[in-house]
């Protein structure tokens, strides 16, 4: 019972906007790994790999200076324009699967936005360290915001910090998106899928980009929650 009244007293209806966004995530989450475990059985007529089809796109592209290596885990494919490396996880780099063809192709994607100077990546690449300045620092302002008798101002410039937070979301959306339809093009233009599999590579793409969909939700509900909780017209003391 003292653990139902705790609960209660801790518990306020916003709560449940932090909830659909977790479940939202989970089911993006989920269905992304089984959208890939399920095109993973399926091996490309032209039997390349991951690796193999990242070297084509990065040739065909014109792209000499990235290099492209293997890294532990799954699906932790990413590109760093820093550093012009490619990483690609253990289940793509040396699969032959469409799944892994797929990935390995998004990823070169973004290589090819930074050869081409793609101007939303440059915004999301400008924009990630006051994202992660925002979001760290949000709630730490809102709490001294809260303890300083409701201090408005400080309240405010919290949540707009974490709204930084919300922007590098959608501006991740059109990069990612953007990213899946250039790999497309290069690997059903230059034949390393068939007509048959191209349809399997964009679902699995098209997965993946809903976690990025998901992501961007989840981050509005947190925004909203804190307008919810805190973003009253209340006056300073």
């Amino acid at each position: 019972m003292e653990l139902i009244r705790c609960f209660l007293f801790f518990w306020d209806p916003t709560h449940f906007l932090v909830i659909i966004g977790l479940i939202i995530s989970m089911v993006a989450s989920s269905y992304v790994n089984r959208t890939f475990k399920h095109y993973d059985q399926y091996r490309s007529q032209s039997g390349v790999t991951g690796t193999d089809a990242a070297n084509y796109i990065l040739q065909q592209s014109g792209i000499s200076d990235v290099g492209v290596q293997k890294i532990s885990g799954n699906l932790t494919d990413n590109y760093n324009g820093k550093t012009k490396v490619l990483s690609l996880s253990e289940a793509t780099a040396d699969s032959t699967s469409v799944a892994a063809i797929g990935v390995a192709a998004h990823e070169c994607g973004h290589a090819v936005q930074d050869k081409k100077n793609y101007w939303p990546m440059r915004i999301r690449t400008a924009i990630v360290p006051l994202a992660n300045i925002g979001s760290t620092a949000a709630f730490p302002i809102i709490l001294i915001g809260v303890l300083l008798s409701w201090n408005q101002t400080l309240i405010n410039l919290g949540i707009a910090a974490f709204s930084l937070a919300l922007l590098f979301q959608l501006v991740t959306l059109p990069v990612e998106f953007n990213a899946s339809h250039r790999a497309l093009t290069i690997l059903s233009e230059g034949g390393v899928l068939s007509s048959e599999e191209v349809p399997m590579v964009r679902k699995v793409l098209t997965a993946a980009a809903l976690t990025y969909v998901a992501a961007a939700l989840s981050t509005f509900l947190q925004l909203l929650r804190l307008v919810l909780l805190f973003g009253g017209n209340r006056n300073d003391n």
